[in-house]
């Protein structure tokens, strides 16, 4: 009998893992494992659950006028409550303001509002927040102050300097925003993995010796993170540069309050170079590709950062397997948020700007003689939340090949031996000559009439009257906007490159003029969003005057039921 002969088994890798990789284990452990224990005689924030049910719900309606993305509601929020408290509702009297109780009015609305829980918050937050409050107040005071003593009465003088005050206010208020949202949804495990994606990324980006932004690139590339993996918005990003550029502002002196406020414009005008650098578009399609990786890497660790940790050494092909898994969770999530987003730019479309163009184009049909074409009507009311459904429809999910690129983007986090030597060199951005600018600005005019002039041309063809047409082209380039808005939700998981096809270069190139025109509107209709103006100048202030009162009635009634 012949005896088998067992094949001897390949000896597995011994992979290390990174000192980066270890410190993400440690603080996802950390927050999942921590016993934070309020002392029971540590009074907390409350409000009646009853009353807050009000403000919640004005809440949600206020939110679907005015589109933002869900992760900076609670940002906005807050700017828009110390706007109404310093601006509308006139608390600064001769450059002085109660800030403790303006900083414990915006904390209890925002547990009204359900951006933050009831009866969880410790009343030493009314502290730090009024803190916070102060400087930048204190920054507002002195530097209109300031403006106001150089005002020159002639050549338009008094509105320069009032409209210089509303920019640095405004300006000064989505800084304190900005600083408060950070006080008050401190993440541990998000400042972890942003310190070892920075550390990674500034060792391995370079720039060529051609590129004069040596200085620049460290700090670009922290804005980069914050922008991408946090998703800060300019506000928040502003806020970094701002300390950036003064070191002693989380303790500033009445000596650095002064000089700040005096030297507003200048510090300004550099924050505004950073944000708008010309490093930031190459290191942004460098650092979203990273961003997908450290938030798979995320996800898998926070299953369970034990049982992972050990499979390194018990069961190495185990965390391939989780990768897979939690890109496939992943995508799915993607796909829920697409979905959840298109119905929230549905209603907004239709809150603000279907009805109204109902509203308009029937009077002014009537009013110019043109026939009211009631199929005309059907489609212009119609047709925006169609083509979102439809948009959203037809997006496709992320691929294998995908996920097998983020496998090996997470390896080289987690493992010593799969780092990637080669450094990412940054391009040096290509000149274009004046001529080839001109050429192709006249091409894309081109582009820009023949397709509107298309479409114009199939609505004639369905009878719309110009006024129709007018309000569908409207609709059209409104909507591709929110279109490329909702779906870059879902390339932000692509890190494979997408190939180009003969469909996709005629897509963009008749589409492109079509979004940037609904960009140029969505910005300009922003600004004069009627619902919106009602809402905060004419009902918030009396309504939360109202939520007030009710909120210390209950709190009387409750008292003499006690007393009884």
């Amino acid at each position: 009998m012949i005896s088998p002969v067992f094949k001897k088994p390949e000896k597995t890798e011994e992979l290390t893992i990174t000192l980066g990789a270890k410190k993400i284990f440690k603080a996802i452990y950390r927050q999942q494992n921590s016993n934070e224990m309020t002392d029971e005689n540590t009074p907390l924030l409350q409000v009646s659950d009853l009353i807050s049910k009000m403000s919640f719900y004005y809440e949600k309606i206020r939110n679907a006028v005015h589109y933002r993305e869900e992760y900076l509601l609670r940002k906005d929020a807050i700017a828009r409550i110390i706007k109404r408290q310093v601006i509308i509702e006139g608390p600064i009297k001769f450059n002085k303001v109660d800030v403790q109780a303006t900083a414990r009015h915006l904390l209890i609305e925002l547990i009204r509002a359900g951006y933050l829980p009831n009866n969880v918050l410790p009343e030493n937050k009314v502290e730090e927040v009024s803190e916070i409050l102060d400087k930048y107040l204190s920054v507002r005071a002195r530097a209109t102050t300031e403006a106001a003593g150089s005002v020159n009465f002639f050549g338009g003088g008094v509105q320069k300097e009032f409209s210089s005050k509303v920019n640095t206010t405004n300006w000064l208020v989505g800084l304190a925003a900005a600083e408060i949202e950070e006080s008050i949804g401190r993440d541990e495990v998000s400042k972890t993995i942003v310190s070892v994606m920075y550390n990674l990324l500034e060792r391995r980006i370079e720039l060529p010796a051609s590129l004069p932004y040596e200085k620049d690139l460290s700090l670009q590339i922290y804005i980069a993170i914050h922008r991408l993996f946090l998703k800060f918005d300019d506000d928040m990003l502003a806020l970094i540069l701002f300390r950036y550029f003064n070191a002693d502002w989380d303790s500033p002196s009445e000596k650095d309050i002064s000089r700040i406020a005096k030297n507003i414009s200048t510090i300004r005008s550099l924050i505004e170079t950073q944000l708008n650098h010309p490093l930031s578009q190459q290191l942004n399609r460098v650092v979203s590709t990273y961003t997908v990786y450290f938030n798979i890497l995320k996800d898998v660790v926070a299953e369970d950062p034990t049982t992972v940790y050990d499979e390194f050494f018990d069961d190495p092909k185990a965390f391939t397997r989780r990768v897979k898994q939690s890109c496939t969770k992943r995508y799915v999530t993607v796909k829920t948020k697409l979905w959840r987003s298109a119905w929230r730019s549905i209603i907004y479309i239709i809150l603000t700007k279907s009805i109204f163009a109902v509203l308009l184009e029937v009077p002014a049909a009537t009013l110019f003689g043109a026939q009211i074409n009631p199929f005309a009507l059907a489609i212009n009311v119609s047709f925006p939340a169609l083509l979102l459904f439809f948009a959203v429809a037809i997006t496709r999910l992320p691929g294998e090949d995908n996920t097998k690129k983020v496998i090996s983007g997470i390896e080289e986090i987690v493992f010593e031996e799969k780092k990637k030597p080669e450094a990412i060199i940054l391009r040096k951005p290509r000149g274009r000559h004046r001529f080839m600018n001109f050429i192709f600005g006249i091409i894309y005019a081109i582009t820009f009439f023949v397709s509107f002039g298309v479409i114009v041309w199939l609505l004639d063809l369905m009878q719309f009257s110009w006024v129709s047409t007018i309000v569908f082209l409207f609709f059209l380039a409104f909507v591709s906007f929110f279109i490329m808005r909702i779906r870059r939700n879902s390339k932000e998981w692509i890190v494979v490159e997408s190939r180009d096809n003969i469909f996709r270069f005629f897509l963009d190139f008749f589409s492109v003029p079509i979004v940037t025109t609904g960009k140029w509107l969505s910005t300009k209709f922003s600004q004069i969003n009627v619902f919106v103006f009602v809402l905060d100048f004419i009902i918030e202030a009396p309504f939360k005057i109202f939520v007030e009162i009710a909120e210390e009635w209950t709190k009387y009634v409750r008292e003499r039921k006690e007393q009884i």
